[in-house]
């Protein structure tokens, strides 16, 4: 399953020492492959797994629900962080685990809340692979949703668990020694932190593409099928998103090896870099413009399009800025 032989060979050389821990943090929706592998790879004597430590379905359910609402796909911003969500007394029997002799691997999301670790591999995964996991039927972190609206699985997303999850993948992400992109079934591939940070901090130094996708929808047409090159079995194609960071990823090539983070770790990574002082101060560390293309060649009319004014936004949903649309035809 592990085709990166060279890829193998970091994690092989890790911990040789009596005593160490291996820390693997983990964005929402990686899966048990890459957990298998790990303890494959690494052999550990002890294993700790990070998501004991938070509260159960209905206790995080009850937290989350004032910020879901009963609107199939609007939610509200949450801006704290992910630790709200930790039972401190678990933390804190996890933490003495942690400091078992031997080679102990501390695995999941938030794991550095738990232990620092003598090495910290980052498992990232692009926004699109987790919503097409949703649809094959994935339930959201700690939860037993497999068969929810895949709607209100993204809702979830959008409106927490994306949002913890960035906000403290930044709080560690000079600390992360090797970046694995999980994004692939049976091909997840490693490079250094130090590696990745610098290609982010020189992507802000010239002219680059987000990776686009493609989705059909109710609308969609027949023209991008045609000359996008894509799979004709498919109905419709009704939109590709080509410039939306928060959908979006990034390719980097490192050797002989291509990794895909998603675009937003360069919008948090490096917010005045890519946006300038101006509109980071009047957005923040967000990208404040999207490019779709929308298809209805051979299609149905496209669904009216209706958004807020920034008062009504702000004031009910918790986002800092609406959306003006402007077409080319």
């Amino acid at each position: 399953m592990y085709r990166q032989n060279r890829n193998k060979k970091y994690l092989e050389n890790l911990g040789q020492e009596e005593n160490y821990c291996l820390t693997v943090d983990c964005y929402p929706g990686v899966d048990d492959e890459i957990f298998d592998l790990i303890k494959e790879i690494y052999k550990p004597d002890f294993v700790i797994k990070s998501e004991d430590v938070f509260y159960e379905k209905d206790e995080l359910n009850k937290m989350m629900n004032p910020f879901l609402t009963e609107n199939r796909g609007r939610g509200v911003v949450y801006y704290r962080k992910m630790d709200d969500f930790i039972d401190d007394i678990k933390l804190a029997q996890y933490q003495s685990l942690a400091s078992h002799k031997g080679r102990v691997l501390v695995y999941g999301v938030g794991v550095s809340y738990i232990h620092k670790g003598d090495t910290l591999i980052y498992c990232d995964l692009s926004r699109w692979e987790i919503q097409l996991r949703y649809r094959k039927g994935m339930p959201n972190f700690k939860q037993d949703n497999d068969d929810e609206d895949v709607l209100k699985k993204i809702k979830r997303n959008f409106f927490i668990e994306w949002r913890i999850a960035d906000k403290y993948k930044m709080d560690i992400f000079e600390n992360i020694d090797y970046f694995l992109d999980s994004n692939q079934e049976g091909n997840p591939k490693i490079v250094t932190g130090n590696a990745l940070r610098s290609a982010l901090k020189k992507t802000t130094q010239r002219p680059f593409r987000l990776v686009p996708y493609f989705d059909p929808g109710v609308w969609g047409g027949q023209w991008m099928k045609k000359n996008c090159g894509l799979d004709e079995k498919q109905n419709n194609y009704a939109w590709s998103f080509d410039g939306v960071p928060e959908e979006n990823s990034l390719y980097f090539r490192f050797g002989d090896t291509r990794i895909e983070i998603p675009a937003m770790d360069l919008v948090l990574y490096q917010p005045v870099e890519l946006l300038g002082m101006k509109n980071y101060c009047r957005f923040g560390a967000e990208f404040p413009i999207r490019f779709d293309f929308l298809d209805t060649i051979d299609g149905e009319n496209l669904s009216l399009q209706v958004h807020p004014l920034t008062e009504y936004i702000k004031s009910h949903f918790g986002m800092t800025y609406t959306q003006d649309e402007s077409y080319y035809y």
